[in-house]
């Protein structure tokens, strides 16, 4: 199964303005090149990239009656076509050459609930806030790449 990168967003302050951009590298050192969360530190840092699958916020969206951009939930990868894996472990191939593993579930905060009232509950089921990845492979991606499982 594939899937495309529909997004790329990062944020260069915690609690700052998130940004959407067509290409990014993602390295080792600072998960999405820019992002603050990415070089967060601490061994193993399990927070580096963060994906969402666009059907998931879609039907976040609905649940609440509302229609928020994506980049409000905060993640760095918009995902639509693949069913983004819930469970730690499972490697995404993006692109050519990056490569991340996941490592849990991104936990919806209180700032969803201050975007729309029952937000935060709308993105708890079944991983519909997102996944929390490491990087296992740097490279570079671009809006438009594949994304798959790796076997």
């Amino acid at each position: 199964m594939m899937g495309v990168l529909l997004g790329i967003a990062r944020h260069a302050i915690v609690k700052g303005p998130m940004e959407a951009i067509s290409e990014a590298e993602i390295t080792f050192a600072g998960g999405v090149a820019g992002d603050y969360r990415g070089a967060m530190k601490g061994k193993p840092y399990k927070r580096q990239v963060t994906l969402i699958e666009r059907g998931d916020w879609v039907a976040a969206m609905a649940e609440v009656g509302h229609t928020i951009d994506w980049i409000e939930r905060r993640s760095n990868l918009l995902v639509d076509g693949l069913d983004l894996p819930q469970v730690a472990g499972v490697r995404l191939r993006i692109g050519a050459d990056v490569v991340l593993e996941v490592t849990r579930e991104t936990d919806p905060c209180e700032r969803m609930e201050a975007l729309a009232e029952g937000l935060k509950a709308a993105l708890l089921p079944d991983w519909r806030g997102g996944a929390c990845a490491k990087v296992i492979a740097e490279g570079h991606i671009k809006v438009g790449d594949s994304i798959s499982i790796e076997e």
